[in-house]
C-alpha cells in the first residue's frame, strides 16, 4: 500500500495489541494477544527468579507461557507471577510425565491456574519412526481426555521430525488423523514447521482450528532447512521480521485458522535486546 497514513500504536492492559488510526485504512494489524514463552528468559531464571519477571514485565508482556517453576511450588510460582502482573497461560512439561503421571500434571495445571498444558517433545533415538508417532498419539489421546475431565487443555508443540515421509503424506498428518480433536490440541512453532522444509500457511490451511496456539519465531536468513532434526543453534533465532518468515502471510492464515494465543519465544543468548524488536515489530506489522 503506497498511501500515507498516520497509525498510532498501544498495547492495551490486556496484553493485546490495539490499533488507531488517523485515516482510512485497508489491511489487518495483528491485535494478539501476545505472550512470552518464560524458557526465552532461562539464563536469567537460573540467576534470579524474581528479577527476571521483572525483566519479562518491562517488555510489556502480560501473558506467559511456563517451562518450569525454577525450583518453586507450582503454587508459590503463581503467586509470584501474580506480583509481578503476569498471567500463566499455558505449560510444557516431559512426554513421560503425560504418560506416567497424567494426575500429577493436572494438579500443578490447577495450581498454576493455566488454561493448556503441554509437551514439546516426542522421545525418540534416531530419526523419529511410525512406532514413535503412533506411541505419541496413545499417550496424547489417553492424556487428552484425562485432562479434559479437570477442565484442562492438552496440546502438542511441533518440533520438525514428525515431518518424515508415511504413505501419501507424513508422520505429523499420521499424528494429526489419530487424535481426538476434543482431547488434542496443537502449538505450531513457525520456526519447526519451515526448519524442516514445511510451510507453515498450508499446515494452517490444511487443519484450521487444531492449532490453538502459536509460538512466534524467526530464523536467521542462512539458516539451512529440510532438515529433520528437531535441533538447530539457538543463534539462528532472530528478532521477528528480520529473518526469513513471511509473517503477513502466516498470520493471516493463523487468524483465519482461529489461533488462540500467540508467545514470543526465542532461544538466543540475545533474547533479551531481541524481544522487545519483536514486540515492536508485531505493533507494525500489517497484512
Amino acid at each position: 500500500m503506497k498511501r500515507k497514513i498516520t497509525v498510532l500504536l498501544m498495547l492495551s492492559s490486556l496484553g493485546t495489541l490495539i490499533f488507531a488510526a488517523a485515516a482510512p485504512q485497508r489491511g489487518t494489524e495483528f491485535k494478539g494477544p501476545v505472550g512470552l514463552q518464560l524458557y526465552s528468559l532461562r539464563e536469567q531464571f537460573a540467576k534470579d527468579v524474581p528479577g527476571t519477571l521483572d525483566v519479562a514485565r518491562g517488555f510489556g508482556i502480560e501473558y506467559v507461557e511456563l517451562a518450569g517453576t525454577y525450583g518453586l511450588a507450582p503454587g508459590q510460582f503463581r503467586e509470584l507471577l501474580a506480583s509481578k502482573g503476569l498471567k500463566p497461560i499455558s505449560s510444557l512439561t516431559s512426554f513421560e510425565r503425560f504418560r506416567d503421571d497424567v494426575e500429577g500434571v493436572a494438579r500443578e495445571a490447577k495450581a498454576l491456574r493455566v488454561q493448556y498444558v503441554g509437551t514439546a517433545w516426542i522421545p525418540h533415538q534416531g530419526d523419529f519412526k511410525e512406532s514413535d508417532a503412533r506411541g505419541a498419539i496413545e499417550v496424547f489421546n489417553r492424556a487428552g481426555e484425562a485432562l479434559a475431565e479437570h477442565g484442562l487443555k492438552f496440546f502438542y508443540h511441533t518440533h520438525g521430525y514428525e515431518f518424515y515421509p508415511h504413505g501419501e503424506g507424513t508422520l505429523f498428518d499420521l499424528i494429526m488423523k489419530e487424535t481426538k480433536p476434543e482431547f488434542v490440541r496443537f502449538e505450531m512453532d513457525v520456526f519447526w514447521i519451515v526448519h524442516p522444509g514445511q510451510d507453515p500457511v498450508k499446515l494452517f490451511e490444511k487443519y484450521g482450528g487444531r492449532f490453538e496456539l502459536m509460538h512466534v519465531k524467526d530464523m536467521k536468513k542462512d539458516t539451512p532447512t529440510g532438515l529433520l532434526t528437531g535441533q538447530s543453534d539457538v543463534r539462528n533465532d532472530v528478532a521477528l521480521g528480520t529473518g526469513k518468515m513471511d509473517w503477513p502471510a502466516i498470520m493471516r492464515a493463523a487468524r483465519k485458522a482461529g489461533v488462540k494465543w500467540y508467545f514470543i519465544e526465542d532461544e538466543s543468548p540475545t533474547s533479551v535486546e531481541q524481544i522487545p524488536q519483536s514486540l515492536r515489530f508485531l505493533k507494525r506489522l500489517r497484512f
